[in-house]
Parts: structure tokens; C-alpha cells; sequence
């Protein structure tokens, strides 16, 4: 399927796209950077995970931007309405399948560069990443309702709201890390220069990192996103295609980039991984609640939105995805094998569309697998305890 846009509209777009990604690149990168540095400094201040909630917030900014786009245009063309099941679950399936291995595998390459490790490293989580990891089963839970029913509308948007509400409760209970002198001197130099600010200027350091590297991000993602699609539709890229893979790859560039940055340094792989479980929780919360908020806003009444067979098959594929990215956390690490395992289902489903129904059942098969393993205790869902023993200390 080509391209929809008028052959005039497109050659325009497509003349200004250069102009438009000599900036908007390099400021997407820029902002991507500070975002991450105050992520870094906050930490000390408040838990890692809000921290890393506040990361995801500004980092998926321009996936939110792109999703409102769709679903705005959806009201008044329901033609329209797949492109918006494309983006959210083209994101996803992104973040679990590509993100979450890259990751790891990014962390065990400079381990064994190093020397650090002559084996395949496991990351280990600590206790307060269990509460990220405990997080994302809300919300995949209603969206198998979800797809269950058929349907996605805003009582379904005021859940999954809620959802994501309570996980940020939980993540405000966590006590933020003391930061001995050793970590802090290992900070880059724009968080050692926030934390340096004294007791009552730090706060505000820090905030304006954010603000600024979020502005930055608000201001370019717009023409970012029309630059990227206008090269697309110069090579005569599917919409589908282009709003399920490459829009979500290009407006989560920013996240991976910091992951990725934070994993080279092997003892932040921890870090690394839940900053993108953190957007993987904004993806099935927020922003699928968006959706039908902004669908229902441009038909002017409350609307809900109601899938095709395909969409279903879609939705169904990443929530299996997702859950079973979510059962090889719950013991608290993350091992080789297992990214292996997330990265070849995606490249499969990716490179091959026609075998996403089967995908479905391989997907279903290996869940059950390693359910069944938890159940036979060959596998032990240490993040539940974790959690329980972090939100009780408070």
C-alpha cells in the first residue's frame, strides 16, 4: 500500500524534509542527552523509577505528538483508524522486542570488551526496579479486556489512566538513593554540576534540565516527524509500514540512545532496561488512554473505537509480547538467552508479516512455558516480594 498523500503535497514535503532534519536531528540528539543527565541528578533527589517515569514522560513526547496526530485525523476520516493501532502497537512491539535486547546485549559487549566478564553477564535488578516490573502487569491485564471486547473507549482510557496513577504512587513511596561520593563523581558533568548546587538550588537545576531538554524535544518533534515522513514518502513507503515501524522507531530514538548510553556502562544496564520499561508502562497506560480522548474530542461526542479482525491480531501479538517480556523479568534479572529469545520473535513477526498468526501461538506457547516453570519452582517471580518489601519500608 503506497503512500496516500497527493503527488503534489508529497514532492513539497519531501523538498523541505532536508531543510527541516538539519535541525531537528541534531536537536532531538541534544535533547535526548539533557533529558538523560537530569534523569541521572534526580535520581539522587527522588527514587530512580520516578526519575526514569519523568525520563519517559519527555522522551516519548514526540510518540504522543504522533499518536494524537493519527487519532485526531481518525475522527473526522475513520479510514484512518488503523494507522492509530499501527503506532501504538508498532511502538511497543519496538521497545520490548528491539529496545530491551539491545540493551542487554550493548551491556555484555562492553563487559566482555572490558574484561569484566569472560561469560554472558546477567543483569540483576534491585528491589526498586520491581516496582517498574509490577507496574506494567495493570495495565497489559484491562488491555487483554481489551481486545477481549473489541473495543477501546474512554472508560477503557479512564482505567488504564489509573493504572498508570497508581504506579506512580507506588514509585513516589520509594526512597531516593543516598549517592555516595563514588557514584557521583561517575555522573557526567552536567548531573555533577545540578547535584553541586546546594540543598536548595539542586531541586531547581535539575528541573531546569528537564524543562529545557523537554522544550527542546516539544519544539522539534513536530517538524522532526514531518521531515522523517516526508522521506518516507519520497521512497514510497506504506503507511501502515511507516506508522507501525519507522515513525515509532524514529520518536523513540531519543529513549534508546540514552539506554543504550547508560548500558556501555555495564552497572547502569539496570538503569538502561528500566528506563524502557518505563515507556513500555506510557505506551499501555497513556497513551493508549490518548487515544480515544482525542478520537471522541475530534467527532465531538464520546466515541469508542472498535477493531477489525487484524487490529485484534495486532493487539493480541504485543500483549503477548509484552507479557511474556514481563514474565522473564518477574525473577528480578535478565540473561542472554532471554534477550535472545525477545529479539529473535521480533526480527521473525518483523521481517516476515505474513507469520504474525503464528507468532501469536509462539508467543502464547512460551508464556505458558514459563508460567509453568514458575509454577513447577524452576523460576521464582522475585519482583512481587521486592516490591512489597520497597513500598513497606515507607
Amino acid at each position: 500500500m503506497k503512500s496516500e498523500i497527493p503527488a503534489a503535497g508529497a514532492a513539497a514535503v519531501a523538498k523541505a524534509a532536508p531543510f527541516a532534519a538539519l535541525w531537528t536531528f541534531p536537536s532531538i540528539l541534544f535533547s535526548a542527552f539533557l533529558v538523560s543527565w537530569g534523569a541521572e541528578a534526580a535520581q539522587f533527589l527522588v527514587s530512580q523509577g520516578l526519575a526514569l517515569a519523568m525520563l519517559a514522560w519527555l522522551q516519548t513526547l514526540p510518540e504522543f505528538a504522533v499518536e494524537a496526530v493519527i487519532a485526531w485525523e481518525a475522527g473526522k476520516d475513520p479510514s484512518k483508524l488503523h494507522l492509530a493501532i499501527a503506532n501504538f502497537t508498532g511502538s511497543i512491539r519496538l521497545l520490548v522486542g528491539l529496545g530491551w535486547p539491545l540493551v542487554y546485549f550493548v551491556a555484555a559487549f562492553f563487559a566482555r570488551r572490558t574484561g569484566k566478564r569472560k561469560t554472558w553477564i546477567a543483569i540483576t535488578f534491585d528491589d526498586e526496579h520491581a516496582i517498574e516490573i509490577i507496574g506494567l502487569l495493570p495495565p497489559l491485564a484491562w488491555f487483554t479486556v481489551i481486545w477481549w471486547k473489541g473495543s477501546l473507549g474512554l472508560l477503557d482510557a479512564a482505567i488504564l489512566t489509573l493504572c498508570y496513577a497508581a504506579y506512580l504512587a507506588a514509585l513516589l513511596r520509594v526512597p531516593p538513593r543516598t549517592g555516595d561520593v563514588e557514584e557521583i563523581e561517575d555522573l557526567p558533568a552536567v548531573s555533577k554540576w545540578a547535584l553541586a548546587q546546594g540543598p536548595g538550588r539542586r531541586g531547581w537545576a535539575i528541573a531546569g534540565i528537564f524543562v529545557v531538554g523537554g522544550g527542546i524535544l516539544l519544539v522539534s518533534a513536530h517538524s522532526f516527524v514531518e521531515s522523517m515522513l516526508a522521506i518516507a514518502v519520497t521512497m514510497g513507503v506504506s503507511q501502515f509500514v511507516f506508522v507501525q515501524w519507522v515513525a515509532p522507531f524514529l520518536s523513540e530514538f531519543p529513549e534508546k540512545l540514552s539506554a543504550f548510553n547508560w548500558a556501555r556502562q555495564i552497572t547502569k544496564a539496570p538503569m538502561a532496561v528500566m528506563n524502557l520499561v518505563s515507556s513500555t508502562i506510557n505506551q499501555w497506560s497513556i497513551l493508549s488512554a490518548l487515544i480515544p480522548v482525542i478520537y471522541s474530542i475530534s467527532k465531538g461526542t464520546p466515541s469508542a473505537i472498535f477493531f477489525d479482525a487484524h487490529q485484534r491480531e495486532e493487539i493480541l501479538l504485543t500483549i503477548l509480547q509484552s507479557f511474556l517480556g514481563w514474565l522473564l523479568l518477574v525473577n528480578l534479572d535478565l540473561r542472554a538467552f532471554e534477550a535472545g529469545i525477545l529479539f529473535v520473535f521480533w526480527l521473525v513477526q518483523f521481517a516476515l508479516p505474513s507469520t504474525r498468526g503464528l507468532m501469536v501461538y509462539v508467543y502464547a506457547s512460551w508464556c505458558a512455558v514459563e508460567i509453568s516453570m514458575i509454577v513447577i519452582g524452576k523460576r521464582q517471580p522475585r519482583a512481587f516480594a521486592a516490591a512489597w518489601r520497597v513500598l513497606r519500608l515507607r
